[in-house]
């Protein structure tokens, strides 16, 4: 193994170790590994300011390795975020004295457009559910708030009817955290169960969707099915999984509750990013 390879090896033991996500463990060293290969660096403290303003620009006139387009913002803010936490290791473990990324300015990228849904549009697309199945889904990403990875490990053993309370096993971060869900959530999801997923004894028999194929549902399937839902109504916009988490946060701010408990509620580590939903509220407000 070259020193690259081990470099990056070792960064990745660290995140780790810190109880980063399984995604962010595996993507955050092969982005910091990409970029010594460009600046054919054999040992950190070689890395100067001008090789990472070198390698920047070089992402900036990338092409997309599967398409033939221009790297999105939002990978090349990965890529620099890779580099902060890769640097500030090496400098608090002592492998280079000082950091050569802290003075570097880079192009902030442009904020999501991701305003919530109204109530009115949530309702919407619960009316235009097909089956049990439409609707559970709907559930588990606005009325429990689940991200897109959480709702794909979900297994049926996760949530306890008797309790009414949905449990996240892995979150982001590798948190874990306890979802009370209502009456209407628990009976809804609880038909699901004995009407569509009892049909599909399944390949995976812990998982609580399972896709046509018998197989736990992925990511991309589930956002197939929210556009599947979304054609069939009213609602003339552009709006993912993520959109149901955002809106029902903004919602249950406006319904009084305080934002320690939607900070808990969606699992986020820190208070600040629960802001985020709160100054969301705020604007609507001023805009009323």
């Amino acid at each position: 193994m070259d020193l690259q390879n081990v470099l990056t090896e070792k960064f990745k033991t660290y995140l780790t170790q810190l109880g980063y996500s399984k995604s962010s463990i595996n993507m955050l060293p092969a982005c910091v590994l990409d970029f010594l290969q460009y600046i054919r660096a054999a040992e950190a403290k070689q890395i100067n300011q001008g090789q990472i303003k070198e390698y920047y620009e070089y992402l900036q006139n990338r092409k997309h390795k599967r398409k033939d387009t221009a790297l999105s913002e939002s990978f090349i803010n990965h890529n620099v975020y890779s580099l902060k936490v890769f640097f500030k290791w090496l400098e608090q473990t002592g492998q280079i004295k000082t950091n050569p990324i802290s003075n570097i300015k880079f192009k902030q990228p442009k904020a999501n457009n991701r305003e919530p849904l109204s109530k009115e549009e949530i309702i919407q697309l619960f009316e235009a559910t097909e089956n049990s199945k439409e609707i559970a889904i709907l559930h588990l990403f606005y009325s429990c708030g689940l991200r897109r990875t959480e709702a794909q490990n979900l297994n049926t053993s996760d949530i306890h009817f008797t309790q009414n309370l949905l449990y996240v096993r892995e979150g982001k971060g590798s948190k874990r955290r306890v979802i009370p869900i209502t009456e209407k959530v628990k009976k809804e999801l609880n038909t699901y169960l004995e009407t569509d997923r009892i049909k599909q004894p399944g390949k995976d028999q812990e998982a609580f969707f399972l896709n046509t194929r018998n197989e736990r549902m992925k990511g991309d399937q589930y956002n197939k099915t929210l556009k599947h839902i979304l054609h069939k109504t009213e609602i003339h916009k552009e709006i993912t999984l993520h959109h149901l988490r955002h809106s029902i946060a903004t919602h249950l701010l406006e319904n009084g509750l305080s934002i320690e408990f939607v900070r808990d509620f969606l699992g986020h580590t820190h208070l600040e990013a629960t802001q985020i939903y709160a100054k969301v509220f705020k604007h609507q407000l001023k805009k009323l």
